[in-house]
């Protein structure tokens, strides 16, 4: 078995983007970890997001330490910042965007059991509180990610990257 060549990878991504037919992006809800943006910014640019929120109280693209985890990919993704959960709901719906949650609620669904065959952004919030309650409320959908062991979270962009991959292996 070899590794793809960078002509060959570039073949597989354009077939997985061709079978995307949906929209994507993402919200960061007071997220504060610089490395943690980082990462998620990575990560939606790896699965095409059009825009990343980051609200005004969270980790703005600017600190350098971001910059060290995205690598430069927060070029590829228009970043926009939000004053809080009200503006960046009006914002997402206007730019046409169903909002979909990522919470550990007693009314979240399995992420896997949402309809994500859509333009839909998905949010994640702050490493301790999570979403605030204006987002949950006003969120379409709420879906959390089932876990088998004995953690009880996970790391922000770590889970911001799984519902963005669930979201994209719902269009294929």
């Amino acid at each position: 078995m070899t590794h793809l060549r960078p002509t060959d990878l570039k073949r597989l991504h354009r077939s997985w983007r061709q079978r995307t037919p949906h929209r994507l992006a993402v919200a960061l809800d007071d997220v504060m970890g610089p490395f943690n943006v980082g990462a998620v910014l990575r990560s939606a640019a790896a699965y095409r997001a059009e825009i990343v929120w980051v609200t005004e109280a969270g980790t703005g693209v600017e600190h350098p330490k971001v910059g060290r985890t995205a690598l430069g990919s927060e070029r590829l993704v228009e970043v926009r910042r939000s004053a809080g959960p009200a503006e960046l709901l009006e914002d997402a719906r206007r730019s046409g965007f169903r909002v979909v949650a990522v919470e550990l609620t007693h009314d979240a669904r399995p992420l896997h059991e949402l309809d994500l065959a859509a333009d839909v952004c998905v949010v994640v919030g702050n490493e301790d509180h999570g979403v605030h309650r204006e987002l949950l409320a006003g969120a379409d959908a709420v879906g959390y990610l089932p876990q088998l062991g004995r953690v009880g979270s996970l790391n922000v962009a770590t889970a911001a990257s799984i519902a963005m991959y669930e979201w994209a292996r719902q269009q294929w």
